[in-house]
């Protein structure tokens, strides 16, 4: 049973630091840690699903999810990535964007953007609530 749990955390932990990895690991660390933010947010709100792999991997809710075969994730970006899911994931650092569930990238206007409210632009995304 703790084994399993173990295990479940691990692979938790990973998918963020994936979606950290792809979606924001040219950012600086601040934008890191809103994007893992986001996704627990997400995993913390009823209509998203319930696990943090869930919520990464639901269709279309990240983009490089959607792209074919990706390079995996390696060097100091992966390592970096690891670090910010592990501090966001374990709550090892207060949370700044709460209840933020959206981002895109400054470079795309996506239909969504304006049924919702802007809160910050960190890096080259944007979030909102």
């Amino acid at each position: 049973k703790a084994a399993q749990l173990r295990e479940f955390h691990l692979r938790s932990v990973e998918c963020l630091a994936r979606n950290v990895y792809y979606e924001a690991r040219g950012e600086p660390a601040a934008g890191q840690y809103a994007v893992a933010e986001v996704t627990m947010n997400r995993k913390a709100t009823p209509r998203y699903p319930k696990t943090v792999c869930e919520v990464v991997y639901q269709k279309e809710a990240f983009s490089w999810t959607t792209m074919g075969p990706l390079q995996p994730p390696s060097g100091q970006a992966w390592h970096q990535a690891l670090r910010v899911a592990e501090d966001v994931y374990y709550q090892r650092r207060p949370a700044t964007l709460h209840g933020v569930t959206h981002f895109h990238a400054t470079y795309v206007n996506p239909d969504w953007a304006k049924e919702r409210k802007r809160i910050a632009r960190i890096g080259r995304h944007i979030f909102y609530r």
